[in-house]
C-alpha cells in the first residue's frame, strides 16, 4: 500500500516539473519572439527615419540650398501625390459620364424627332387618302339611296412635317393623334353601309344572271348587221319587221354563249331559222339563238350564263355566218340591245 502511494507521488511531481519545464519554454520563446518582433520595428523605424540629403547647386555664386528627406517623408509624399492623381481621375471620369450620357440622350432625342417628323408625314398622307376613300364612297352612298352622316374633320392642314405650331386638342392630344381617331371611327361606321352595298350588288348579280344581260357570242366579238324593228329583207328586198337582232363574226364555227341562266326547251331545225336553240329564264323571259351551225345542249338541260350552247353558221334563210338573237317576255318580242346593254350601263352609273 506504502508502495502504491510512494509511486503515486512520484508521478505527480514528475508532471509538475514537465509542466513548469514547457511553461519556462514557452516564455523563453516568447521572449525571443518579443525581442525580434522589436528589432524588426526598429529596423524599420531606422530605415523610415534614415536621412538623405539633396542639394540644389545654383550656376551662380548665390547659396546653396540643402534639402534634408527621410524615407517615411518621400513615402508620405508619394502617398499623398498618389491620392490626389487618383482623385483627379475620379473626379474625371464621374464628370464625363453625365457628358457622355447626356449626348446619348441627345442623340436618340434626334433619332425620335426624325421619327415623329416621317410619322405625322405618313398620317397627312393617310387622312388626305382617307378623305378621297370617303369622297368617293358617299357618291355610292348616294347613287346607291344609302344614307350615312359619316364624316370627317375638314381642319387639317397638308403640311404635317414641322413639329412647330402644333394645336392640341381639347383633349391635350396632338391634332394628328385626334383625327387618326376620327379617321377610325369613320371607317368603323361605314362597315355597316358598305356591307348594305355588298348586300346589294349581290342581289344585283343574282338578278343580272336571271336576265339576258350578256353579249351571246363569248369573248364579245361580233358587231351588230341588223338591229331589231324595221328592216329591209336581205333576200326579198321588202321592209319588214326584225324581231332579234343579227350578230355577225365573218366566219362559222365562234361559240354561242347562253345569255341568262336557264333550262333549253327547243332545240331543232325549221326552215327559216335553220338551226335554233330555245331557252326558258326567270321572270317570265325566252332567248332564241337561231341560223347555228350546230347546238351543244339537249331539250331539258339546264344551263348557266355563259355557257356555250352551239356555234355560229349560216343555215336556214341566211345570207352568210351569223347569229340571229332574240328575247321574248312572256309572248312579246322585245329589243335584245336593251338588254345586253344594262350591265354597261350599271357600269357608268356606279362611276
Amino acid at each position: 500500500m506504502k508502495e502504491a502511494r510512494g509511486g503515486s507521488m512520484a508521478s505527480v511531481h514528475e508532471y509538475k516539473r514537465l509542466e513548469n519545464k514547457f511553461i519556462q519554454k514557452v516564455k523563453d520563446g516568447a521572449c525571443v519572439a518579443g525581442k525580434l518582433f522589436i528589432s524588426f520595428f526598429k529596423a524599420i523605424g531606422r530605415f523610415l527615419t534614415k536621412r538623405y540629403t539633396v542639394v540644389f547647386v545654383p550656376h551662380s555664386e548665390k547659396r546653396v540650398y540643402n534639402l534634408h528627406l527621410t524615407i517615411l517623408s518621400i513615402t508620405c509624399f508619394i502617398l499623398v501625390v498618389s491620392g490626389m492623381i487618383g482623385a483627379v481621375y475620379w473626379f474625371s471620369s464621374s464628370y464625363s459620364s453625365p457628358i457622355g450620357s447626356s449626348a446619348n440622350y441627345d442623340s436618340r432625342l434626334r433619332d425620335t424627332q426624325a421619327s415623329l417628323d416621317q410619322m405625322r408625314d405618313e398620317t397627312s398622307l393617310l387622312i388626305r387618302e382617307a378623305r378621297n376613300f370617303q369622297n368617293a364612297l358617299s357618291s355610292v352612298f348616294r347613287a346607291l339611296g344609302i344614307n350615312t352622316n359619316n364624316n370627317l374633320s375638314q381642319n387639317t392642314t397638308g403640311d404635317l412635317s414641322s413639329l412647330i405650331g402644333i394645336n392640341d386638342t381639347p383633349q391635350g392630344l396632338i391634332r394628328e393623334v385626334d383625327e387618326i381617331r376620327q379617321l377610325s371611327a369613320y371607317f368603323s361606321q361605314s362597315v355597316e353601309p358598305i356591307m348594305e352595298i355588298g348586300s346589294l350588288l349581290d342581289s344585283q348579280s343574282a338578278l343580272l344572271t336571271e336576265i339576258p344581260s350578256i353579249w351571246p357570242v363569248r369573248g364579245g366579238i361580233g358587231n351588230i348587221s341588223m338591229f331589231f324593228g324595221q328592216n329591209i329583207h336581205p333576200i326579198h328586198g321588202q321592209w319588214h319587221i326584225h324581231r332579234g337582232i343579227d350578230i355577225s363574226t365573218f366566219r362559222s364555227g365562234d361559240p354561242i354563249v347562253a345569255a341568262a341562266d336557264g333550262q333549253v326547251v327547243t332545240v331543232e331545225y325549221v326552215y327559216d331559222y335553220g338551226n335554233y336553240v330555245l331557252i326558258r329564264h326567270k321572270h317570265g323571259y325566252y332567248t332564241r339563238y337561231a341560223h347555228m351551225l350546230r347546238s351543244n345542249v339537249q331539250v331539258g338541260q339546264r344551263v348557266q350564263q355563259g355557257a356555250v350552247i352551239g356555234y355560229i353558221g349560216s343555215t336556214g334563210i341566211s345570207t352568210g355566218p351569223h347569229l340571229h338573237y332574240e328575247v321574248h317576255i312572256g309572248s312579246d318580242v322585245v329589243d335584245p340591245y336593251r338588254y345586253i346593254t344594262i350591265r354597261s350601263s350599271l357600269s357608268r352609273q356606279g362611276r
